[in-house]
């Protein structure tokens, strides 16, 4: 199937934008590529101190400068469930390695917070920065100049994007990103979600809501919705970062330690010294991210993405925007219905035929560039088919059955669940946002209404438990953004503004911050740009102002009770937010990161 005009043209759109940017990485990675092996720039004590604590088999071959040196970066900690697997990772890795003749060492540890503990708390506030503190941590464990190429272990939210970004600017060496899988499948997420609406409402007390989120999270292994986390997994997947297939095997499994067996082999055959060298800032290029796009829109994955993608991107000197997002999104259809966006699980998709169906599906449409490089070398065909172990415990690669598994969780491209991928660009004289759609019912995506303006989740959860809210209204909340208090995702409003919206009232939500990976049914136009903070019109809404939320034109704009709403005085800050939690710690990033179509980064490449 030839590639789809539009795929074409937004990736050679890309291609003129980066027309700067890449040439210039790609010139800073190839002067680095020379010095391997690396650590054989170090002098003595330098590499003395490398391998000091290394087992003897270790220290003979670190020291004599010819087998290659694997660095694992890794996110574990035994509180996240998604990253408790990785605790017997190293040991797995360091064994392999030796097997073929190499070592592997950790090379470091990054931090990796949650956003399922810390939403609705002061903790969240730190959550998308930890994702450029992790890229600043992926960058000092590989500083040492010791390794010939990196096992990244990560696999939630800002922790996999992070990891991407350290590795990118390290893009002379190869890398490969190892996930641990999912949890078992606990309750339904449409029980799980119906219980928190039953306890907003005062109908069930808090023994029951924390027994059914017990129920849901339960296990080592990652939340089985398809949030952020999940998304990552499917990307780096359409990256060609991950080996086939390996995103959603469930860990604690003999196919999940054959598999990371498998890929610290197959980083050690993608060096410099191997002969398949495939640097990471080679082999992720436009295509490549195009390719994420598509994935992340063809499933319906999270709107965190519309920022870090571009974050990501950047990185390697490659500059995208929401237009790219918007125009992509008009083509590529809604083949996979996973909660928020269905009632399956992930491993529910996993089952009916998971990642591999949705590359052949997105190959056979024409929807994807084919011809990309990726860790196993085979471009991006070889992403649709799925790892077992045959009779002898050997792993291979097989082709999945022509049929979905089950058809109300993966659709054929032709005949998708939605002619379009769901995420949608907003545009006006309130700014630039984004909204997702696939879950929000039709009858939902265009909304009239006047605004109540609230300044904190905390205000608007009072209103609510006030009555005061029980009308037809749009929330606009706003000094939620980079610049103002680290924007926080905003999830715990998800069940009140539900339960609103299921009374019957019309209600939406406008903000300058996110709403999370699992948005829902409630139409949120997030990342509002520019913030309030920076100066947006969203600081000038007040309340009573009518606002027009049109998903399907792509408005968003406000009907002012005043002819000139530019003139009107926008509202001050008041500062709170910034302290407390470790927040004021943090500030430096604050008055230095970019709006959220920029990837809402400190870090810039592009002078």
């Amino acid at each position: 199937m030839s590639l789809n005009p539009i795929v074409d043209a937004v990736t050679q759109r890309i291609v003129s934008r980066s027309a700067e940017g890449r040439p210039r990485y790609l010139a800073r990675l190839d002067a680095a590529v020379p010095g391997a092996p690396y650590r054989g720039a170090l002098g003595c004590t330098n590499l003395a101190h490398g391998f000091a604590a290394s087992p003897p088999e270790d220290k003979l071959r670190i020291k004599a400068i010819k087998a290659p040196n694997i660095g694992i970066v890794t996110a574990y900690n035994d509180m996240l469930s998604a990253h408790q697997p990785y605790g017997v990772y190293p040991d797995i890795i360091k064994s392999a390695a030796r097997a073929a003749g190499a070592t592997a060492q950790v090379a470091g540890g990054v931090p990796a917070m949650c956003d399922g503990i810390t939403q609705g708390q002061d903790g969240m506030d730190l959550s998308l920065f930890s994702r450029d503190v992790i890229a600043m941590s992926t960058a000092v464990a590989l500083s040492h100049n010791m390794f010939d190429a990196g096992l990244c272990l990560g696999i939630c939210d800002k922790i996999v994007p992070g990891l991407v970004m350290g590795a990118l600017r390290f893009g002379h060496l190869p890398f490969i990103f190892v996930p641990a899988g999912p949890m078992p499948t606990g309750i339904s997420n449409d029980q799980k979600a119906k219980v928190r609406q039953k306890y907003v409402a005062g109908e069930v007390g808090k023994d029951a809501l924390l027994e059914s989120e017990s129920q849901s999270y339960h296990a080592p292994g990652t939340c089985t919705f398809y949030g952020t986390a999940n998304s990552n997994q499917m990307m780096m997947e359409m990256m060609g970062l991950h080996l086939p297939g390996a995103a959603f095997v469930p860990p604690g499994t003999p196919l999940r330690e054959a598999l990371t067996r498998a890929a610290t082999r197959r980083a050690l055959q993608i060096t410099s010294q191997g002969d398949a060298f495939t640097p990471l800032g080679r082999m992720i290029d436009e295509r490549s991210i195009v390719n994420a796009i598509v994935g992340l829109l063809a499933t319906g994955g999270s709107t965190n993405h519309t920022m870090h993608l571009v974050a990501m991107a950047r990185m390697a000197g490659i500059l995208i925007d929401w237009s790219d997002f918007e125009s992509l999104s008009k083509v590529v259809p809604l083949i996979a219905r996973v909660y928020p966006n269905g009632a399956a699980d992930v491993n529910q998709f996993h089952a009916a035929g998971g990642m591999a169906w949705v590359v052949r599906e997105l190959l056979s449409a024409g929807l994807v560039h084919a011809d990309v490089r990726t860790v196993v070398g085979q471009g991006l065909a070889a992403y649709a088919q799925a790892p077992a172990l045959d009779a002898s415990g050997n792993l291979v690669w097989q082709d999945i059955p022509a049929e979905s598994g089950d058809a109300s969780v993966l659709a054929t491209a032709a005949q998708p669940f939605s002619a379009d991928g769901g995420l949608r660009l907003l545009a006006g004289n309130l700014g630039r946002a984004v909204i997702k759609v696939s879950a929000v019912k039709p009858a939902q995506r265009v909304i009239r209404a006047p605004a109540i303006v609230f300044e904190s989740q905390d205000a608007l959860l009072a209103a609510a438990k006030a009555g005061e809210l029980e009308r037809d209204f749009i929330a606009v909340l706003r000094f939620q953004g980079p610049q103002a208090i680290g924007m926080p995702e905003l999830h715990q409003l998800t069940p009140t503004l539900a339960n609103l919206q299921d009374k019957g009232f019309r209600v939406a939500l406008v903000t300058d911050g996110r709403m999370s990976g699992a948005s829902g049914k409630i139409p949120a136009a997030i990342h509002v740009t520019p913030e309030a903070l920076a100066g947006g019109p969203i600081a000038r809404v007040q309340d009573g102002d009518m606002i027009e939320l049109d998903a399907e034109a792509g408005i968003l704009r406000v009907e002012s009770r005043e002819t000139n709403f530019d003139a009107r005085s926008p509202a001050v800050f008041n500062g709170s937010g910034q302290f407390g939690m470790g927040r004021e710690l943090f500030g430096v990033l604050r008055k230095s990161v970019s709006g959220a179509e920029q990837g809402a980064t400190v870090f810039s490449f592009e002078e």
